[in-house]
C-alpha cells in the first residue's frame, strides 16, 4: 500500500522532469509534478488514501528539506553582511503576498467547503419535504 503511493509521488516527479526538460519551461520539475498530481486529484474527485497515507508520513521529516538552506546561508555570511540590508525588503514583500495569497485561498476553500455543505444540507430538507 505505501509502496504503490511513493511511486505515485515518485512518477508525477518524473513526468514534472521530463515535461519541464522537453518543454524547456521556466518551472523546476518538481514543482510542474506537483501541479499535475494536484489536478489529477481534483480530476479524480479526491486524493487515494495509499497516496495520502505516504504524504502524510513523509510531512513529518519536511522540516529537514530546510536544512541544507540553511547550512547555504551560513556560507554567505560576507554577502549576506554586504547585501543583506537591500535583501530585506523584498524578503518582507514577499512573505507579505505569500501569506496574502494563502489567507486568499483558505477563505476560497472555506467558502466553497461550506457551499457544498450548505447544498447537502438543503437537498437532505428537499428530500424529506418530498418524501411527506
Amino acid at each position: 500500500m505505501m509502496l504503490y503511493g511513493f511511486c505515485v509521488l515518485v512518477l508525477f516527479q518524473l513526468i514534472g522532469e521530463a515535461a519541464s526538460t522537453l518543454l524547456h519551461l521556466p518551472l523546476p520539475g518538481p514543482v510542474l509534478g506537483m501541479l499535475l498530481l494536484a489536478v489529477w486529484s481534483v480530476w479524480h474527485r479526491g486524493v487515494d488514501p495509499r497516496l495520502a497515507q505516504v504524504a502524510q508520513g513523509m510531512l513529518g521529516y519536511l522540516g529537514l528539506l530546510f536544512v541544507p538552506a540553511g547550512v547555504g546561508l551560513m556560507t554567505l555570511g560576507p554577502v549576506l553582511r554586504d547585501q543583506g540590508l537591500a535583501m530585506l525588503p523584498v524578503l518582507v514583500l514577499s512573505l507579505v503576498i505569500t501569506m496574502a495569497a494563502t489567507a486568499l485561498t483558505m477563505r476560497a476553500m472555506l467558502n466553497r467547503r461550506r457551499r457544498k455543505l450548505r447544498a447537502k444540507v438543503m437537498s437532505r430538507r428537499e428530500g424529506k419535504s418530498d418524501a411527506v
